[in-house]
């Protein structure tokens, strides 16, 4: 298909707009929505009625739903969705409040539940369609003091993706997982709030907050990752999962390389479980 219709939430800054500008760049049109779509007026006079610009809080279902069936009204079709929007704060998860955890999650995983069951049946009874949900490689690794919330929901739609995949393999639909290192948008930037730290996380989280405040220089080029999401998309076969970035190529070849290691390591005692197996086995570390 030469020109496709993209659905991208979170299209006013950072991945999202860069995608957008790219995917139009490319001929195609895009459904751009945004909490504030008049921040979307700059695409517009650029790129006329093959932007069609839309308020979305993707928390809310009923608002997703509006979305989609507005999108399909204009152009008849969706043929890719892009889960972007999202945001973080950081602050450790001892004194995290439960709505500043609650509140991230809304927009980080259910955001993209909403947005992609209110997608779902335009794109099984056309047949065909991609579900593109951004990730990051803290989705993949995990571990980064101070992102509890953020990283628990992209762990989340890394599960949530792989079983959509499983679901709607008959009707067409291919979806992919982006990862992203570290870019230069403004991620660390006015949407995140950085509370007092206690001293007992500084070492932690206050040092991973202090290295965010620095503006330290990011190596990934969000236009040219717009790029390369358009060409993928439109090269048919995705992968599962597309790194962006070399940190990300990095942090998950050697999270993999050091999963192996371990589940061999561990073998005897993980199978010593089964009825069929010798038990008790030594653990690893009697054998040192």
């Amino acid at each position: 298909m030469s020109s496709q219709i993209w659905f991208i939430t979170g299209s006013s800054r950072g991945f999202g707009r860069a995608l957008a500008t790219a995917a139009l760049e490319a001929g195609d049109s895009v459904v751009a929505t945004a909490r504030r779509p008049e921040q979307l007026a700059e695409l517009v006079k650029q790129y006329g009625d093959r932007v069609f610009p839309v308020a979305l809080d993707v928390t809310d279902p009923a608002a997703a739903v509006a979305a989609v069936q507005a999108a399909v009204s204009r152009f008849g079709r969706l043929d890719v969705v892009v889960n972007n929007a999202g945001y973080a704060n950081v602050s450790p998860i001892e004194t995290t409040s439960e709505e500043d955890f609650r509140t991230q999650f809304e927009t980080n995983f259910w955001g993209v539940y909403n947005v992609s069951k209110a997608a779902l049946p335009t794109l099984r009874s056309q047949g065909h369609g991609i579900v593109v949900q951004f990730s990051s490689i803290g989705g993949r690794v995990g571990g980064t003091a101070g992102l509890g919330s953020y990283q628990a929901a992209k762990f989340a739609v890394d599960g949530f993706t792989r079983v959509l995949q499983s679901e709607t393999v008959p009707f067409g639909i291919q979806c992919m997982v982006v990862e992203p290192s570290g870019f230069a948008t403004d991620w660390a930037g006015s949407s995140m709030n950085t509370p007092d730290i206690p001293a007992e996380y500084d070492q932690t989280v206050g040092e991973f907050a202090r290295i965010l405040a620095s503006g330290i220089a990011l190596a990934g080029d969000p236009k040219r990752a717009g790029e390369i999401l358009v060409r993928v998309v439109k090269h048919g076969q995705l992968p599962t999962h597309l790194l962006l970035g070399t940190g990300a190529v990095q942090m998950a070849q050697a999270y993999s390389k050091h999963q192996i290691v371990e589940a061999g390591a561990w073998e005897q005692v993980s199978s010593s479980a089964n009825f069929d197996q010798l038990y008790p086995v030594d653990l690893p570390a009697d054998n040192a």
